[in-house]
């Protein structure tokens, strides 16, 4: 059974720091091997010249792979990144972002993902990351 985005949600407000939380992601939808998550464009997430930060964008992709590892594995458990590579391709500037997650692998100890960030206003994508997580429990 696919979890909610109401329960990924939770998992967001239960499981991350305070400065994650500030970013303003919001789970827009959930498949049993993807996650796609809202960043709002905010003028403090924004650089010098008003594009949004490659650091807020990179968190962001980093938090989706956990809600898209969550919604993989029926649920969220502990885990942590152990690699992560993004590849910056255009500015965002008053845009929103959606970054979706697609695992392509989930191991009993490893879960690999492949993350594109798209300019929702423009439709082009903005950055594309890839991800290793550890499996902790």
């Amino acid at each position: 059974m696919t979890m909610t985005t109401a329960e990924a949600d939770k998992i967001l407000s239960d499981n991350f720091a305070p400065w994650v939380l500030a970013l303003g992601l919001t789970v827009e939808a959930l498949e049993d091997d993807r996650a796609t998550l809202r960043l709002p464009w905010s003028a403090a997430l924004a650089r010098e010249g008003g594009a949004l930060s490659g650091q807020a964008l990179m968190a962001a992709a980093d938090t989706a792979t956990v809600i898209a590892v969550s919604a993989a594995r029926g649920g969220y458990g502990p885990m942590t990144t152990v690699q992560q590579s993004t590849t910056f391709q255009r500015a965002v500037t008053h845009s929103d972002v959606l970054i979706q997650s697609v695992i392509t692998k989930l191991g009993r100890r490893m879960a690999f993902a492949d993350i594109t960030m798209t300019d929702e206003v423009s439709g082009h994508v903005a950055a594309r990351a890839s991800t290793v997580y550890a499996l902790l429990g």
